[in-house]
Order: C-alpha cells, then structure tokens, then sequence
C-alpha cells in the first residue's frame, strides 16, 4: 500500500494533488464501540462529529448495559479522511449504531466500497445485527475488534467463530485511541477491499 502519511497535527485541509483515488468506507459498529473515537484518531483533517448528549428520552430505546460512562451518542454521522498513500485518499463515515438510525446507515451506504465493523467482545452478541444489515446489503466488510481496558483479550480465532465469519473475511484488532494500529486495520480493510475488485475482473 506504500507509506501512511500521518501529520503530527493535522495539517491538511485540501486532498494532496498527487491523490488519483479516493474511496468512501463506513465505520460500523453497534453502539459504544468506539467508530467517533476511530474517525477522530485516524483522520488527517479536523473530524466532523454529531454527537449529542444522551437524555431520559434514551432510556427502554437504548441499550446501556456495558455502558455505564457514556454521555453523548452519535445521531447523523462521523467524518473523517486518510490520505493513505501520495495516490489514495480514504473518506470515513461514521455510522450511528443504535437500530432505530438504519435507514441512515443505508443513505450513508450509498457509494461506499466497503466497511469495517468495530466490535466490543464484552457485548459480541450487539454485533451480528450490524453484520446482517451490511450482508442484506451487499457491503463487504472485515472486522476490527476494539480492545477495551479490563475487557478479557480473546484469539482472534475465537471472536471470528462467535460472529460466524466467513474464511475470507479479515479480522484484526485495535485500539480505537491508538492512531497506529487503527491504520493498520483500514489497510487491511483495504487491500481485501482491492483484492476482492480484482478477482471480480
């Protein structure tokens, strides 16, 4: 994939003029797992972020269980971009992960080559919901399992057997805050997303 570019402070407003390619991808994942903290740690430019705070009007309409620090929730989208490469620019929508937000999750589809689902191993069975959508979709996707303080690490063997991938479906894992290894799991979304076009041919 070449060299990640990652400016220290974000410098970059305008796409590079050497970028020949951009690509539009969804950040997917049920709710709290982590895609505004994704978006806000990989993109190059300032984020866009629709968070609002979360009220009583939540309560029976919101999962919380697992949740017991979370005061805002996304209600639109999260946006982001990664220059990846000189050539390849990478767009980043942030998907709400609350059921009631599908309809926006199948506008913000729209165009997109593919998805990386972010998912908690402490609430694994919210996670097949979002991975039905983007199946009954046609999205491929690979999963990045986002490692959580005090949460217990399992083998990446172990998570793609509960979420009952398929054999060709990649799997990392990451942590949301860390800018690095966030990366590295776009770029294997990427590559498979790349593959997976050229096969097709």
């Amino acid at each position: 994939m070449g060299s990640v570019l990652s400016p220290s402070d974000r410098p970059v407003d305008y796409v590079p003029e050497t970028v020949t390619r951009s690509v539009k991808l969804l950040v997917a994942g049920n709710f709290g797992v982590g895609k505004t903290t994704f978006v806000s740690s990989v993109s190059e430019i300032k984020p866009l972020r629709t968070e609002e705070t979360i009220t009583e009007a939540s309560v029976g309409v919101d999962d919380m269980v697992g949740l017991p620090g979370k005061s805002q929730t996304t209600v639109a989208m999260d946006f982001g971009r990664i220059t990846l490469n000189p050539q390849l620019a990478l767009y980043l929508f942030g998907t709400p992960g609350q059921q009631r937000f599908v309809p926006l999750w199948e506008e913000l589809a729209r165009g997109a080559l593919g998805a990386l689902v972010l998912v908690d191993t402490r609430r694994i069975e919210k996670s097949d919901e979002v991975l039905s959508v983007l199946e009954e979709r046609g999205v491929p996707y690979s999963v990045a399992v986002n490692q959580f303080e005090g949460a217990r690490n399992f083998p990446l063997g172990e998570v793609r057997d509960a979420l009952d991938l398929a054999p060709d479906t990649p799997i990392t894992s990451l942590d949301a805050r860390d800018r690095g290894t966030c990366l590295r799991s776009l770029i294997t979304l990427v590559e498979f997303l790349f593959h997976r076009q050229e096969s097709r041919l």
